[in-house]
């Protein structure tokens, strides 16, 4: 039989090894996220269950509505109110240390609706819809 003593050691995390610099305790952490957040948002409004199914799915299914109709489709408009509750939601679900008015800029959201509409006309003129 083999007894092991159980030594309760200080956790002293980056400095543990010995080798950090002075100078690395002056560096803030770098709060940018490493991907793209328009696309993983995007990704995230289609691949999400919930979110597609009582948010999305809704506002492309009046887009093909209003295409086959012959009308004219305001992507702002249309898109707009999705992609800030796309923004908040995914902020929560993912636990994000920031909320989505920091983490998403105008031009952030606008790239957002404006690749969400190209991509549902796409789906539109190969008549996927």
């Amino acid at each position: 039989m083999i007894i092991q003593d159980h030594v309760q050691r200080h956790v002293t995390g980056r400095v543990g090894s010995g080798n950090m610099r002075i100078d690395e305790f002056s560096q803030m952490p770098d709060d940018k996220l490493p991907f793209d957040v328009v696309d993983d948002v995007a990704v995230f409004m289609r691949n999400d269950p919930q979110f597609y199914r009582k948010s999305f799915f809704p506002v492309a299914d009046k887009i093909a509505t209003a295409y086959n109709a012959g009308k004219k489709v305001d992507a702002n408009q249309m898109f707009g109110p999705i992609v800030d509750k796309a923004c908040e939601s995914y902020c929560e679900k993912f636990n994000v240390n920031k909320t989505a008015d920091d983490l998403f800029t105008l031009e952030d959201r606008q790239a957002l609706i404006s690749r969400l509409y190209s991509e549902e006309m796409e789906n539109l003129y190969a008549g996927e819809k």
